[in-house]
Parts: structure tokens; C-alpha cells; sequence
């Protein structure tokens, strides 16, 4: 991956477009690092689910994060991931205790600090 620095900001060199990295005109490393974590998520759930046999279609995913304000840098303290999906009323207890291995599996996730929560939620669609 490589960085180079713009008339704008910095730009993350893609080779479909490059992708700019800043507040406001393009997309803060902090929401590529939330967009990262549900990306990720995402798919370790469509893996679970998969594996599991359970016949479904994820609608969208929904993320929300927060902030420690009281901290200097103000990093990330809690992400939400929110997956809309459509899946059998028989398979909806499974689908939502799946939302437990997401964490263990997603290498996003394992590499966030601890203090960081996440929290993964399903609504049935």
C-alpha cells in the first residue's frame, strides 16, 4: 500500500481511483479503520453462517462508533456493527448466537486495542 500526498490531503494509491484520506472532502483514517472493522465483520459473519448451514442474505451492515472525548488523542472506545439480514424464522436463534464468534475470528477486531468494545447485533428482515 502506499501514501502520497495531494493537493488535498493524502490519498491512499489505488489502482481503481485513489482513495482520499482526509475529514470532510474524503474518508478520515478513522472512519477507514470503523469501515475496516465492519468490512471485516461482515465477512467472518457470512462465514459463520455459511459454515452453519444457515440459508441467509445479508441486506446491509450498519455502523456506528464512538469516541473517548476525555482522551488525548480521542480514539475509538466502542464500534456497533448492525446486520440487517433475511433469514428463517427456525435459523434466527443460530444466526444470533453466531454473532459471538465474529470477534474471536476477525483478524480486524483481534488487532484493535482491548479498551476498544464491539458490539455485533442482528435485525431480522
Amino acid at each position: 500500500m502506499e501514501l502520497i500526498s495531494g493537493e488535498k490531503g493524502f490519498e491512499l494509491v489505488h489502482e481503481s481511483g485513489n482513495w482520499l484520506l482526509k475529514k470532510d472532502i474524503g474518508f478520515s483514517p478513522v472512519e477507514l479503520l470503523v469501515a475496516s472493522i465492519g468490512a471485516c465483520g461482515a465477512y467472518v459473519y457470512e462465514k459463520i453462517l455459511t459454515n452453519s448451514h444457515i440459508d441467509f442474505t445479508i441486506e446491509k451492515v450498519d455502523i456506528s462508533y464512538e469516541r473517548a472525548e476525555d482522551k488525548q488523542a480521542k480514539p475509538l472506545s466502542r464500534v456497533a456493527i448492525n446486520f440487517s439480514i433475511h433469514v428463517s424464522e427456525e435459523a434466527q436463534g443460530k444466526a444470533e448466537r453466531a454473532l459471538k464468534l465474529i470477534g474471536k475470528n476477525c483478524p480486524v477486531i483481534q488487532s484493535l486495542d482491548p479498551e476498544i468494545v464491539v458490539v455485533e447485533n442482528v435485525i431480522f428482515v
